[in-house]
């Protein structure tokens, strides 16, 4: 998991958007260990505190996030709650608008994993504070 992690963030190519998939993702299963952990490397980043801040009403702030990051952000959410059992192809189809075919796979690459690890770190009821990147 962590290898391919690595490999998507990289091939995303924007490590301030890669943190704001993983901590949106780690905010909807609400794993603190890694939205602690992310929240702090989008920080070391250059992330700004608006976008960390209202991050979990993106939807709400249409001036704040860019479209690729919007696109990015729906896309995180559709993947991370499939509860109509598949990603809506209105939210794919924006994201393919704003990503390569090769960031796409990147970033659903990303989002999976990140989704991963919450489980793991919840289901191990992991506290935050234990990864000091």
């Amino acid at each position: 998991m962590s290898a391919l992690s690595a490999a998507a963030k990289k091939g995303l190519g924007d490590p301030v958007l890669a943190e704001l998939v993983m901590i949106r993702a780690s905010q909807i299963n609400h794993c603190a260990f890694c939205l602690d952990m992310h929240l702090r490397a989008a920080r070391k980043n250059g992330e700004s505190q608006d976008h960390i801040q209202l991050l979990d009403a993106w939807e709400e702030t249409e001036d704040l996030y860019s479209a690729r990051e919007r696109a990015a952000l729906a896309l995180t959410e559709a993947v991370t709650v499939l509860t109509a059992g598949f990603v809506p192809d209105e939210v794919y189809d924006t994201a393919a608008l704003h990503f390569t075919e090769a960031e796409l796979a990147h970033l659903i690459g990303l989002i999976t994993v990140i989704n991963g690890w919450n489980r793991l770190m919840v289901s191990r009821r992991v506290p935050p504070g234990g990864c000091q990147s």
